[in-house]
């Protein structure tokens, strides 16, 4: 006698899904000439509390969470995570050339250095907090990146934050539209 067994399937498929950012292209990765400064205020975006690893990290768990039962938000939030790898992958080629080490670690002005933890994440049990959560952390990279901005003076650096704020405010539009929409 075969035994019958309960099984639960996600049947969410994410084939064919695709980073979700503006449709205008990146500036050229170039830098006016090495800067560790500029790489160490860099490297707190890469991989500080408020980074682009916090945000990739808390957006698939996110998605993770919402598969099951909500897969179009989760689709989306997906999209969001790969435009996010994106700008990781960005910081990191700029990093490297204004010769900085691309290691995990945020060098802080104050001489402090810390690695990534996902200590820095918000995990809320609910959708609704999710969204709220990744809307917050959107705003707050937004707010780094101005302020990395004004501290940075090379053009090619500044071009692609720029450009990476651009995406962030978009993935802020959709959250406010998945919020309420769901």
């Amino acid at each position: 006698m075969e035994e019958k067994r309960n099984v639960l399937v996600n049947d969410c498929s994410f084939a064919g899904i695709r980073p979700i950012m503006m449709d205008l292209p990146y500036p050229p990765i170039q830098v006016q000439e090495k800067n560790p400064a500029y790489a160490n205020l860099l490297s707190v975006d890469y991989c500080g509390s408020v980074s682009e690893m916090s945000a990739i990290t808390q957006y698939i768990n996110n998605e993770n969470r919402m598969s099951a039962e909500r897969c179009a938000l989760a689709k989306t939030i997906l999209g969001i995570a790969m435009a996010e790898m994106m700008h990781l992958q960005k910081l990191g080629e700029l990093i490297f050339l204004l010769g900085g080490t691309v290691d995990f670690t945020a060098r802080y002005q104050n001489g402090k250095a810390m690695m990534w933890t996902p200590e820095y994440l918000q995990i809320p049990g609910n959708v609704g907090p999710m969204l709220q959560a990744d809307i917050e952390a959107e705003q707050g990279a937004i707010k780094q990146y101005e302020m990395h901005i004004r501290m940075i003076n090379d053009r090619g650096v500044n071009a692609v934050l720029e450009r990476i704020i651009l995406d962030e405010e978009y993935h802020i539009m959709l959250l406010r539209t998945m919020m309420n929409t769901r």
